[in-house]
């Protein structure tokens, strides 16, 4: 049965799902914080904000994977999924109702987002990264995840929290303050968590032991190794520092260093069918292909690497079973906007160019 306190919810909901506005809204990604300003005082946004605060955990975190604009009552959530970090879990909610507050609070919004804040200030780890999920869990989810962008995602939040930028500007001056200091210190993490390979600095692994801060395993086929698509991300937050130190500026000149480098010329990936007449993915060499860069380097040599289900090392993707070649991104092309666009504008600004 669904919650009396939920019911006008539902009913605003109900309402419009025939709405091709709210059924793009009900989809749930980041589009949701895309919208005109204006739209977040509308009935349909504060009916998608009670649903948001409906799915908030007694933690104060929020799942992934779930559309939030469904009330729980209506869509139950999967326990596996909650007080995480993954996926756009708490970060994505909590950007979402600060916009809404920013266009007329409400208490019930403004305390599941303080809420929500305050879980993510006691999420950050003595050594200053952040879990995939809090209340820890046993297992690679205690490590600090840079794994899609997850750490990145709460320190580019926390930043703009901490400087009352955009829509956060109705946060108390404490809160703001303990996001800084959260910021400062995770980005002294990002430059401690920096591999380097006899004394040069490179990028960083997807995960890093909590405690040692080395890089770690993360699911069986995600090794420690270098990472040539998280590294992006952490890459670009680097960049995004009005006054860096010259701490931060060897950090991002040794990553992009080490982008260049790795860079694989030459070839490109190719859909083909398979004897069986399902889908498969090849590696075709191709001289005029823009480059690519493996998902995972080998931490000494720097090797791609590659490696199934049973976490055996392999040279080439096509050694793999096939359910991971085509249900895991093994290459892909993120560094090449950052070296074209980013870098060029990074060292203008700072002065180096």
């Amino acid at each position: 049965m669904i919650a009396r306190r939920w019911m006008p919810a539902v009913i605003a909901l109900t309402a419009t799902l025939a709405s091709p506005v709210l059924a793009q809204t009900a989809d749930w990604n980041d589009q949701i914080t895309r919208r005109d300003p204006d739209w977040y005082a509308t009935a349909e946004a504060r009916a998608i904000a009670d649903s948001v605060v409906a799915h908030q955990s007694p933690e104060g975190g929020w799942p992934k994977n779930t559309s939030l604009a469904v009330p729980p009552d209506v869509t139950p959530v999967d326990e596996r999924s909650k007080n995480t970090f993954d996926n756009d879990g708490t970060t994505l909610p909590m950007a979402f109702l600060a916009r809404v507050i920013a266009a007329g609070e409400r208490p019930a919004d403004r305390a599941a987002f303080d809420r929500g804040l305050d879980y993510t200030l006691a999420a950050q780890s003595p050594s200053g990264g952040w879990p995939q999920f809090y209340p820890l869990r046993p297992g690679y989810y205690t490590h600090i995840t840079y794994n899609d962008d997850a750490m990145v995602r709460i320190m580019v939040l926390l930043r703009e929290i901490a400087d009352g930028s955009g829509p956060y500007g109705f946060v108390d001056a404490d809160r703001r303050a303990r996001a800084g200091a959260a910021v400062a210190r995770g980005i002294q993490t990002i430059l401690a968590t920096q591999v380097r390979q006899n004394g040069v600095l490179t990028v960083w692994c997807a995960q890093h032991d909590e405690t040692t801060l080395e890089p770690a395993w993360a699911r069986a086929f995600e090794p420690p190794s270098l990472s040539g698509s998280e590294s992006v991300g952490i890459t670009r937050f680097l960049m995004s520092i009005p006054d860096p130190s010259p701490t931060v500026i060897a950090a991002v000149e040794g990553a992009v260093g080490w982008f260049r480098a790795s860079a694989i010329h030459g070839m490109r990936l190719q859909t083909v069918t398979a004897p069986d007449d399902e889908p498969d993915l090849q590696v075709v060499a191709d001289p005029q292909a823009p480059p690519l860069w493996a998902r995972f380097y080998d931490l000494e040599t720097n090797r791609p690497i590659f490696l199934g289900r049973d976490s055996v090392v392999h040279y080439e993707l096509s050694q793999i079973e096939r359910e991971r070649r085509m249900g895991y991104r093994y290459y892909g092309d993120r560094p090449a906007g950052l070296l074209r666009d980013d870098y060029p504008a990074w060292r203008r600004r700072v002065g180096l160019s």
